[in-house]
């Protein structure tokens, strides 16, 4: 017997990526803006040097065929967490991701670091955003900043209904970089909770920023998981095949930067090798 309102909650959801983003093995490419206003490195550079720098990026993004993009506040250091990031850069993120949405042609997300939920859904709703990565929906973590934090499940699902934004999906991720688990939170356990409440898509991630998450972690996700996989962190070009044998997509950034160091701006060679890597695969199992 089908149940009318658990009904409505699944057709929510997505059931694969290609219904976002409209391709097998999506690359969903980071727009990291600089330090925003009330950061220790917003120094020299006012709005206007934000937006071109982020702007300039996304078109180098999307000039080199990514899929969608994420806009978020890489060099807010060092970060806050949750309800404790500054109105002032929220303020200053939207801007950025309205601009961004603007421009683009291809699904745009946010992210908030740390687990910024209610920014990043607030964000979402003003610049008319596709989705939101989720860094703890369930279970708890302690940050690299001292911080234990916990899941958002309960509020951020009841905050995107009375907003009328539940077109916005949610890109929960489990065993989050930058974090280490409450003791007992396996990754089994998290892949369950985080996918019993609410989660379009789970991220994998390696330790923190920039760094790739062992191959095995990759396998066993996809093996829990009835949604789709994406990696968070640390792919390049030259080992991207290999974890798209059991990943559906990957967010990617500091690989597509000039020298593959964080801070440089995107390098429109590296972005055409990487995704010449995914075509590939895309190809291959075609």
């Amino acid at each position: 017997m089908e149940v009318a309102w658990k009904k409505r909650m699944d057709d929510l959801r997505l059931h694969s990526l290609a219904d976002l983003f409209g391709v097998d093995k999506p690359v969903i490419g980071m727009v990291h803006l600089w330090p925003l206003p009330g950061s220790p490195g917003f120094a020299g550079h006012d709005m206007g040097a934000i937006l071109g720098h982020a702007q300039r990026d996304a078109e180098t993004l999307l000039q080199g065929g990514v899929d969608g993009l994420i806009v978020e506040n890489m060099w807010d250091l060092p970060y806050y967490v949750g309800s404790a990031v500054k109105i002032e850069a929220v303020t200053a993120q939207a801007v950025a991701a309205h601009k961004i949405r603007e421009m683009a042609n291809v699904p745009v997300g946010v992210n908030v670091i740390h687990n910024g939920w209610q920014a990043e859904l607030a964000i979402a709703v003003a610049a008319g955003l596709d989705f939101m990565r989720v860094c703890i929906l369930t279970g708890a973590r302690l940050w690299d900043t001292g911080d234990l934090d916990q899941g958002c499940a309960a509020d951020l699902l009841r905050k995107r209904k009375e907003l009328g934004a539940e077109n916005v999906k949610l890109f929960a991720d489990v065993d989050k970089k930058h974090s280490v688990p409450f003791p007992g939170l396996d990754l089994e356990t998290h892949v369950e909770w985080t996918e019993f409440y609410g989660a379009d898509a789970l991220i994998v991630s390696g330790r923190m920023t920039g760094d790739a998450p062992h191959l095995e972690k990759v396998r066993r996700a996809k093996e829990l998981a009835r949604r789709p996989i994406l990696l968070g962190s640390g792919t390049t070009a030259e080992n991207i095949a290999a974890f798209l044998r059991y990943a559906d997509g990957a967010i990617v950034g500091t690989s597509l930067k000039a020298g593959g160091v964080g801070e440089n701006p995107v390098d429109p060679g590296r972005v055409q090798s990487y995704m010449q890597a995914v075509r590939a695969v895309r190809e291959a199992s075609a």
